[in-house]
């Protein structure tokens, strides 16, 4: 006796999907954060548990913002931002492509690696705000100490990365490329690039939030424009508003870099989702 198979429901497969609740709350997560952040921040203002000058409310950070973008102060965030960031930006890129260039020799010259570990470890253990004073005696208040200090901060974590991930390549793949009789070139082009982009990428994405700090450190020593020298002057006036617009402009700065390297490595490593 034949059944109808059509009529029998096929069988349930696990599923690895969230439930819709679930999905909108991981959606909506981060601007639940925020609003947590800003309610508990209002009640510790009722409460007065510190000064207005200390402690102000949200709604006079969001009015000294209003005020220092298109309200017409006498001070621009625009002119300090645009400061700043020209400054991440070129160390960041200053840094990163001589650590990566040094880092690649270092990688194929066990040698050279001996002699200047020890030259290389004791720049990255000695704190930036050390010897940024240091550079501001030798290359002067202007931009040049803030992009050195800038490139020296991401110098590290590029090198180490860049070392890593280029002596991090199968030996296999290599005797692969030789047996092709691959040149020099390409086998830099299509083996090295391409297995060390993950660790290149990730060493990228501290960099760039690192970029931040440098420049801003370079700023506290000797600015004249800038946000870390908005920071300062707003300190120094007790106009805790504005320290407050400076600092979350430096954390947005900071955080639009690193999704700007992410979204690159997405791009970039979108061979590897091809493979898998």
């Amino acid at each position: 006796m034949q059944t109808d198979n059509s009529l029998i429901p096929p069988p349930k497969t696990a599923s690895r999907t969230f439930p819709n609740g679930w999905a909108a709350l991981r959606l909506f997560s981060p601007l639940i954060s925020m609003a947590l952040i800003l309610l508990i921040w209002q009640l510790l203002v009722n409460a007065q548990v510190y000064p207005s000058f200390i402690l102000p409310a949200p709604m006079a950070v969001w009015e000294k913002l209003y005020d220092v973008t298109v309200g017409g102060a006498r001070i621009s965030l625009a002119l300090h931002l645009r400061v700043t960031f020209t400054e991440v930006l070129i160390g960041l890129i200053f840094g990163v492509t001589t650590s990566v260039a040094l880092g690649y020799i270092i990688a194929k010259t066990p040698l050279l690696e001996s002699l200047l570990s020890p030259i290389i470890v004791g720049f990255q253990a000695t704190p930036v705000v050390a010897y940024a004073p240091l550079l501001v005696i030798w290359f002067g208040a202007g931009w040049m100490s803030k992009v050195i200090t800038c490139a020296l901060i991401v110098f590290f974590p590029m090198l180490m990365g860049t070392i890593v991930g280029i002596r991090g390549v199968s030996v296999a793949l290599r005797d692969l490329m030789r047996s092709l009789n691959a040149t020099p070139l390409q086998m830099f082009l299509h083996l090295e690039v391409p297995a060390a982009a993950p660790i290149l990428f990730n060493g990228l994405k501290v960099s760039a939030t690192l970029a931040v700090i440098g420049a801003v450190v370079g700023e506290f020593v000797s600015a004249n424009a800038g946000l870390g020298f908005l920071v300062n002057i707003a300190r120094s006036q007790y106009d805790t508003p504005l320290v407050i617009v400076a600092v979350l402009t430096l954390t947005f700065m900071a955080l639009g870099l690193y999704s700007f390297m992410a979204l690159l490595e997405w791009y970039a490593l979108s061979w590897r989702r091809r493979v898998r």
